[in-house]
């Protein structure tokens, strides 16, 4: 099998991290050989953040390169533009449809851009947008986006629900497995 190459991006205090690390267990349960790698940046202060996921019958590397990508799992739109470079031609990119502004758009020195999702489908590429926090927040917790996310993420790949469920109460804390579980369904369907 060829080697997957995914990147989870998104702004720090997201839960990239849990979504990654949910996303590499599956994997490795599964029987491929994961390689994840996590680059923090300004995670600390709301910068971006990218997790990169490869998996396959064996992976030497856990980085991409640009135009690698075959998934960008993005949590805001920003973060989806920023890193379509890095999207193989045919990849795809699963995105929440909500915008939090960088610092140059709050100190007032730059404007965030308009059509952002529109811009990309026009370049040829495959968006798949979600309003992963409405969703999120109808699971029970806004900090449930990376879950919801991954939902949506598991309609591409061949795992059944339930490998997906169990590696969600592998990966989760217990006392938060059932909205997790909640907002993971709300995602896949819809």
């Amino acid at each position: 099998m060829k080697t997957v190459n995914i990147m989870i991006v998104g702004v720090g205090g997201q839960g990239s991290l849990l979504a990654s690390n949910l996303l590499g267990h599956l994997l490795l349960k599964e029987g491929y050989d994961v390689k994840v790698s996590e680059v923090h940046g300004m995670s600390q202060r709301g910068g971006s953040v990218v997790t990169y996921v490869r998996y396959g019958d064996k992976v030497y590397s856990p980085l991409v390169s640009e135009g690698e990508a075959d998934y960008i799992i993005s949590f805001e739109k920003l973060e989806a533009a920023r890193h379509a470079p890095m999207l193989k031609l045919g990849g795809q990119i699963v995105v929440n449809t909500q915008q939090i502004d960088p610092m140059p758009v709050i100190t007032g020195a730059a404007t965030y851009p308009d059509g952002i999702l529109e811009e990309l489908k026009a370049k040829g590429i495959k968006v798949d947008a979600i309003d992963a926090l409405s969703l999120a927040k109808k699971a029970g917790s806004v900090k449930a986006v990376n879950i919801v996310l991954m939902g949506r993420l598991s309609n591409y790949f061949p795992f059944n629900e339930e490998v997906w469920i169990k590696a969600i109460e592998e990966t989760v804390a217990p006392k938060f497995a059932q909205m997790n579980k909640t907002a993971f369904l709300l995602g896949r369907s819809n």
